[in-house]
Order: structure tokens, then C-alpha cells, then sequence
């Protein structure tokens, strides 16, 4: 496989720490965190990994097990503590160092601008409702571009658009915090065009790089036959799927779905489609596991519930995920044949299991390698069913914050001892740099 990507990833507040040093602002997450009973035993993402303070050793740690490349976020404000107005040097200069560490260690750097952790003050402004945070991001998008693009040539404009709006804005289970139907959609919406807009900076700009959107794409499936049921199911494929990619790749918007939000449907201007319309250089596909959909009258918005699927054999995850290695295959084979097999990354995949350590620290997480053996096939099946799939990455490259759980769910690839904050690698990163060293998915 000439020139597939391989590598893993990770996002500012999960690991960086230093929350409030080096000039950075007050982020939601910095916020919410705060907030009593928000998060799982009060845990904060202050300290996280620590990354911010061992960034040099943790590259080099990367570099021992092989990864060719790190997909990274950047902290918004960390480079404008007011999220517009005066940049913060020091911020800037984090990632300046990152880069040229990555690149002196071998690791090619991917970046994605935005990871949910939006400067407090923009929200202070009205959050993502608020259609002016459009052009601020427009504005911190340039900035960074300026700084970095001479040596990241793949980017991200926004990680999961979908938790950014709905989970933080819908269901109130993510930063900021609300619980507004109409305030997801319009948020959703808006995220779309400051996408949009960062990727005509980014195009206009001549950066000689490929920029593009990382959404969260799980599989579904009717709970049965019955119209009821399949109509809740397209009801939830079009929130999770179609109000991203049907004005991205189609030139449209699904009106069908709008008419059944009626006063929570989004309010669009006039030229917002054609601005989002053809704004991504590829997709980037964050994929990790399957729901069964039922009609459910008592259901929220979409009256629609959905249960976990795992399956035969697989089981569920820590987070309670259903394990269906199939789903992923499924999703990228959707992307084929609805939306013109636009060139595509899984940029994420990965899964929280009950990690147990030895006296030494180490975790023999057969589980987890299952896990990723069994989802790479089923991606490289679909390539060779004509999928324009060009990369895979892991997700993570260490244990993390993992947002309203704190840090009761392990992702990573290494082990962190937050107490000490000693790195382990697990049986699955010494099991992926194999993978990665043959190109291939042969062992």
C-alpha cells in the first residue's frame, strides 16, 4: 500500500495540562470541569498528561514505536487566550516546537484545529449559536496556518462537529453544558461554515497542503422492518450524517429533516451552501462502534432510542460501546456509494477496555489488539472494494481525559500512571508498530 498513512492521535485538553500557564486563556472545558457533578469524580483535565511539559520525551517515545505519523489539535486558546485580539506568543510557540520535534524525530505532523475547546470568552459571546464565531475562527484558522503550514501539509478544521454542537449544546453533557435543541442545530450549522471558511483561508492562502473535516460516523441499524422504526433510524443518520454531508459533498441541504425539526432547524444565509459545498480535501472518519435504532415516542427530538450493538462474539467496551468490527467496513462502503468516495482517513478508532496492569506497570491488552486487527481488515476490505481510503490512525497514542468520564476510560496505546506520570507501552502499541513496519495487516 504505496504511501497509506499509518499513526495514531490525541487532542489538546486530554493531554496537554498546563491549563492555565504560558499565557493560555480559560477554555469551556477549563469551565465545565468546575461545574459540580459535571464531571466523573471531579476529575480535571489541569494536569491530563502532562504533554505541555514533556512534549520532547513523548515524541521520542513516539518515534521508538514507529508511528510515521501524530495527528495533534491545537488549542484555540492557547494561542489567543480571548479566542480573537492579541495572539499569545508563547502559545504559538508550543506548537512551532512540536512540529519541528516531530519532523526531527521522523513522525510526519497532521493537525486539526479544533478539538471542543472553545476560549470561555467566545462563549461568554454567545458560544457556536453565535454566527460571528464564524469569522473568529476564520481569523485563529490564518494564524496558525501562517505559523505552521510550511511544514504540516494535513489538516483538520474541526474534530466531530456532531459532539462539538449536539453534546455540548444539545444534551448538556459536554462543555458548555446547555440543553437546547435549536442551539445543537444552529451551532451544528455554524460549525459548518467557519469549517468552510477556515478552508478558504487555508485555500487562498496557497499553504500547498490538504485540509479537511473529521466526523464522527457510527453505524446504525433499524431495530426491525417496521416503518416506524426505519424512519427513526434515517431520523438519526440524518443528524449524525446528512446535515454534514449532504451540503459538503451534495450541494444541498436535507430539507426533509429540517421540516420535521421545524423551530429548532437551523437558520442559514443565503450563500452558506455554496461556501460549504465542496470544502474538504478529504473526510476524516472517527468510528467506533454500533447502534441498534427503535421508534421511541418518549425519546427526545428524534423520538428515537438507541441500544448498543455488539457483534457475535465481541462484546461491549468500557464506555459500553457494542463491538462490531463490520460497521466500520459498513460506513466507509456508505461514503462509496452515497457520497462519491471522496478521499477518506480513519482518523480515529480505538476502544476503552479494563486494562490490568502487572507489578511492573504492563498490559498485556489482548482485548484491544482483537479490537484493532479486526477493524483494520474490515477497513482494508473496503479499500479493496474500491473504498479511496489512503490512512488509518489509532486512537490514542496514551491514556487520557476522557471528558465527562475523567480518567476511568483507557484508549491509549501506552499506559499513564497519573500519579507519576510514567509512560508504559502496552502489548497494542508493540503489536501496531509491527503492523505499521509490514504496511499490511499481517499479523
Amino acid at each position: 500500500m504505496t504511501d497509506f498513512l499509518w499513526g495514531a492521535a490525541a487532542s489538546a485538553y486530554q493531554i496537554e495540562g498546563a491549563w492555565n500557564e504560558d499565557g493560555k486563556g480559560e477554555s469551556i472545558w477549563d469551565r465545565f470541569v468546575r461545574w459540580p457533578g459535571h464531571v466523573l469524580n471531579g476529575d480535571t483535565g489541569d494536569v491530563a498528561c502532562d504533554h505541555y511539559h514533556r512534549m520532547e520525551s513523548d515524541v521520542a517515545l513516539m518515534a521508538e514505536l514507529g508511528l510515521p505519523w501524530y495527528s495533534f489539535t491545537i488549542s484555540w486558546p492557547r494561542i489567543l487566550p480571548r479566542g480573537r485580539g492579541a495572539v499569545n506568543p508563547k502559545g504559538l510557540d508550543f506548537y512551532d516546537r512540536l512540529v519541528d520535534t516531530l519532523l526531527a524525530h521522523g513522525i510526519q505532523p497532521k493537525a486539526t484545529l479544533y478539538h471542543w475547546d472553545l476560549p470561555q470568552a467566545l462563549q461568554d459571546a454567545g458560544g457556536w449559536p453565535n454566527r460571528d464565531l464564524t469569522d473568529f475562527f476564520a481569523d485563529y484558522a490564518r494564524i496558525v496556518f501562517d505559523k505552521l503550514a510550511d511544514r504540516v501539509k494535513i489538516w483538520a478544521t474541526f474534530n466531530e462537529p456532531w459532539c462539538a454542537a449536539f453534546l455540548g449544546y444539545g444534551y448538556g453533557t459536554h462543555a458548555p453544558g446547555i440543553m437546547n435543541a435549536q442551539a445543537a442545530y444552529q451551532s451544528a450549522h455554524h460549525l459548518m461554515v467557519a469549517h468552510a471558511k477556515a478552508v478558504q483561508v487555508y485555500r487562498q492562502g496557497n499553504y500547498g497542503g490538504e485540509i479537511g473535516l473529521l466526523l464522527n460516523l457510527n453505524h446504525l441499524l433499524a431495530a426491525s422492518e417496521r416503518p416506524e422504526d426505519r424512519a427513526a433510524t434515517e431520523r438519526v443518520y440524518a443528524e449524525t450524517h446528512r446535515i454534514f454531508l449532504d451540503p459538503l459533498i451534495h450541494g444541498r441541504y436535507p430539507e426533509a429533516f429540517y421540516a420535521w425539526l421545524g423551530p429548532h432547524a437551523p437558520q442559514r444565509a443565503d450563500d452558506d451552501l455554496s461556501l460549504i459545498h465542496n470544502s474538504a480535501d478529504y473526510l476524516g472518519i472517527n468510528h467506533y462502534n454500533t447502534d441498534t435504532v427503535a421508534y421511541d415516542v418518549h425519546s427526545g427530538w428524534l423520538k428515537a432510542r438507541l441500544t448498543p450493538y455488539a457483534a457475535p462474539g465481541w462484546g461491549f467496551t468500557t464506555m459500553n460501546w457494542g463491538i462490531n468490527p463490520a460497521g466500520l467496513r459498513a460506513e466507509l462502503l456508505d461514503l462509496k456509494e452515497n457520497y462519491g468516495n471522496p478521499k477518506i482517513l480513519v482518523t480515529e478508532n480505538g476502544c476503552a477496555l479494563p486494562d490490568r496492569p502487572d507489578g511492573n506497570g504492563f498490559v498485556a491488552d489482548w482485548g484491544r489488539i482483537a479490537f484493532l486487527r479486526e477493524h483494520i481488515r474490515q477497513a482494508l476490505a473496503a479499500r479493496q472494494e474500491g473504498v479511496n481510503l489512503q490512512g488509518y490512525f489509532v486512537w490514542s497514542v496514551f491514556d487520557n481525559f476522557e471528558w465527562e468520564r475523567g480518567y476511568s476510560q483507557r484508549f491509549g496505546l501506552v499506559r499513564v500512571d497519573y500519579a507519576t506520570q510514567r509512560r508504559i507501552p502496552k502489548q497494542s502499541a508493540l503489536w501496531y508498530r509491527e503492523v505499521i513496519q509490514s504496511n499490511a495487516l499481517a499479523v
